[in-house]
């Protein structure tokens, strides 16, 4: 395919880094909802990598942003699927295997990174590297480390936006009005919140099978130590392995967990729980220093409660029991949010009623007008800023997060110095901090 020569969509782009350098940023009317695409040389070039269920669900979105010119997957039925789809290919795009002859095109701009979790940080920094405007699906990171390393990254390339896709943040009626609450004092001083966020399903034990052959299995498995197929080891299945991910810990986690520490104000630098209490925690098969000891089952925590203190004295219980939601108790009053209500007096009586105007709003969103979740990833790529959900607080929800599944393997408390982010006098806990990968699957550090 032809390298894109459209000086117009390259003004777009370059309005990003232009913006950051004058410290201005342009105003640009909210009602536009895709105004990075007047016309049909004004859109960004788009590479899709991983297109399974989720990845097809984000790549329509992008593709009312811009042009879906490449899709890429592990799995060539996934990759062919999202080529022909009219609302991502349309027939046109390129298929590819690797994603690395997506990130070597210069013609693609953004890439919406949409793979198994134990992918997504190695990916997202070589595309920072190869300079295009990252997109990736939640949870980011693997482990402790990962998040540093990404971290790391982004302040390297600043011009560079970073999207997360926790699209609770862009919830006005039920998560944001809960952080302006919070964060206004309405329920009074927090002492207490419970995150509510299921448990992993169990399973197994599961068969070894031949791998299909439209499936990369190698790469698939990435930096995670390689073995043999298991058909309940892949695809969306991975979620329930501490091999490729951290299970509900971070899954639902990610979202849930972030939006609390939003609303705690404990979701920037240097911030996030000093104890972590792992000793309410099961699991579905046994485990050894904090290792399952079956290799052909579902080995996440399928029962918890893991208690969170913060320094201020604020517990935040992480927990597989009860409603799946959020819950703050306040001095003064309590509510309950999920992705279906929001509930409690404060709500009801709308204690709110004259602390949750349009300024409100902007504010949580950094300064941006409100509008729909990558409608605010295409904005700050055109304009600069921050977008609202950004890699900087969300490495440090995601920080608490894999220290819950840390505490939760080992069955016992854990602390942590959310300064200088290290496990302390506690070695072993210390060691699940990082992971050796794979020869050839190493991250990139900068």
């Amino acid at each position: 395919m032809a390298i894109s020569t459209r000086h117009p969509r390259r003004t777009f782009l370059g309005a990003t880094a232009a913006v950051t350098a004058a410290g201005t940023v342009p105003f640009f009317p909210s009602t536009r909802r895709a105004f990075a695409n007047e016309a049909a040389t004004d859109r960004p070039l788009i590479g899709c990598i991983g297109v399974g269920s989720m990845g097809t669900g984000d790549a329509h979105g992008h593709a009312q942003f811009g042009d879906v010119v490449a899709v890429c997957d592990v799995d060539s039925r996934h990759a062919e699927r999202a080529k022909h789809d009219e609302k991502i290919g349309k027939g046109k795009a390129d298929a590819y295997g690797d994603y690395r002859r997506v990130l070597d095109r210069p013609d693609i701009d953004v890439v919406s990174i949409v793979t198994p979790d134990h992918w997504h940080v190695k990916i997202a920094i070589e595309a920072l590297q190869a300079g295009k405007h990252v997109f990736c699906q939640k949870p980011l990171s693997l482990t402790l480390e990962e998040n540093r390393l990404v971290r790391a990254a982004a302040e390297k390339h600043p011009d560079k936006v970073f999207f997360i896709g926790t699209q609770q943040r862009s919830d006005r009626d039920r998560f944001m009005r809960a952080v302006n609450m919070v964060q206004k004092g309405l329920l009074g001083p927090i002492r207490k919140v419970t995150v509510g966020i299921n448990g992993s399903p169990t399973g197994g034990p599961f068969q070894v099978a031949e791998a299909p052959k439209e499936l990369d299995w190698n790469m698939w498995q990435g930096q995670a130590l390689a073995v043999p197929y298991r058909e309940k080891r892949c695809h969306y299945e991975f979620r329930w392995w501490y091999e490729y991910s951290g299970g509900k810990f971070t899954d639902w986690g990610a979202h849930h967990v972030d939006i609390a520490q939003w609303a705690l104000r404990e979701d920037a630098k240097g911030k996030g729980p000093v104890k972590i209490d792992g000793a309410d925690a099961k699991h579905p098969v046994p485990f050894k220093d904090g290792y399952p000891e079956r290799d052909d089952s579902y080995n996440t925590s399928h029962d918890f409660a893991v208690t969170c203190t913060f320094p201020s004295g604020v517990e935040m219980v992480v927990t597989s029991r009860g409603d799946n939601g959020i819950l703050f108790e306040g001095e003064k009053g309590k509510l309950f949010v999920n992705r279906g209500k929001i509930t409690g007096a404060p709500v009801e009586e709308a204690w709110d009623k004259d602390a949750f105007a349009d300024a409100d709003v902007v504010t949580l969103y950094k300064g941006k007008p409100f509008e729909g979740h990558k409608n605010n990833f295409y904005r700050c790529i055109r304009e600069g800023g921050l977008p609202v959900s950004d890699v900087y607080s969300h490495v440090i929800a995601m920080n608490t997060c894999h220290l819950t599944a840390i505490a939760a393997r080992l069955g016992r408390a854990i602390t942590w110095d959310p300064v200088g982010e290290t496990i302390t006098g506690d070695s072993q806990a210390a060691a699940f901090m990082a992971r050796a990968p794979r020869s050839g699957f190493e991250i990139p550090r900068v």
